[in-house]
Parts: C-alpha cells; sequence; structure tokens
C-alpha cells in the first residue's frame, strides 16, 4: 500500500491510524512538525504548487479520504502535499478560518487559489488539476 508523498507539518511523530501498515506514520505522511515558522516556509513562502490538507485524528471523513490524498501526491508529483493536525496546531487553523475537516487548501506562489471542504475525491482532483495546469 502506497502512502504518498505527504508530509506533515508537526514537530512530532504520532500514531498511525489503525488503517495502514507503517508504524509511525499519520496517514500518509513520514515527517511530522508542529511549527508556525515551518508552516510559512513550506506553504506561504513557496514558490511551488501547495496542498494543504488540514485534518483532525478524530475525523471519520479525514480517515476515508486519506488513501485518494495519498494516491494524488503520487499522480500530481507537480505539487507539493502537506498536511496540518488542527487539533495540534490550532493558531494556524484559526488563521486559515477552519471549520470542517477535512478542508483543503490550494496554494500557488503563496497565494490560496481554492478550498475543497469535506471528503470529496473528484473536487479535490479537479482542483489540482487546476491548480498545476
Amino acid at each position: 500500500m502506497s502512502h504518498g508523498n505527504v508530509q506533515t507539518i508537526n514537530r512530532y511523530r504520532i500514531p498511525p491510524h489503525p488503517h495502514l501498515s507503517q508504524p509511525g506514520l499519520t496517514y500518509p505522511s513520514a515527517n511530522t512538525r508542529r511549527s508556525q515558522p515551518e508552516f510559512q516556509e513550506k506553504v506561504i513562502d513557496s514558490k511551488e504548487a501547495v496542498v494543504l490538507d488540514c485534518f483532525a485524528t478524530w475525523c471519520g471523513p479525514c480517515k476515508a479520504i486519506a488513501p485518494k490524498v495519498a494516491e494524488f501526491s503520487q499522480n500530481y508529483p507537480q505539487a507539493k502535499f502537506y498536511q496540518i493536525d488542527v487539533d495540534q496546531m490550532s493558531e494556524v487553523a484559526a488563521e486559515l478560518g477552519i471549520r470542517a475537516m477535512p478542508t483543503f487548501m490550494l496554494f500557488k506562489n503563496g497565494e490560496k487559489i481554492q478550498d475543497v471542504v469535506g471528503a470529496n475525491p473528484p473536487a479535490l482532483e479537479a482542483g489540482i488539476k487546476s491548480l498545476i495546469g
């Protein structure tokens, strides 16, 4: 099972979701860090296309869409995929105006281009295609 190229902006590793086979990873991420400066660097200051997955560990729809996010991160290497746990990074989530999970924010050159709210793979994929197109 591929977990894609999604990185979590956070400082420490958290246990995997039950449906994943790789220990020490959040869906489908590898590096977990918690820091406002890293968010600024990876998302806001980036000159690349960025897909930001705003999730919560208790969120069922977040877990349900995780395999599709991993698939998209493999299929669209032109974009960088990151995720933030809204409970661990509540300050960033509040600044971004996150009100529902999952919320996917698409950025290009540090500017937010689009939000996709909810576990809606077709809408997310269309947004990614538009972002990198």
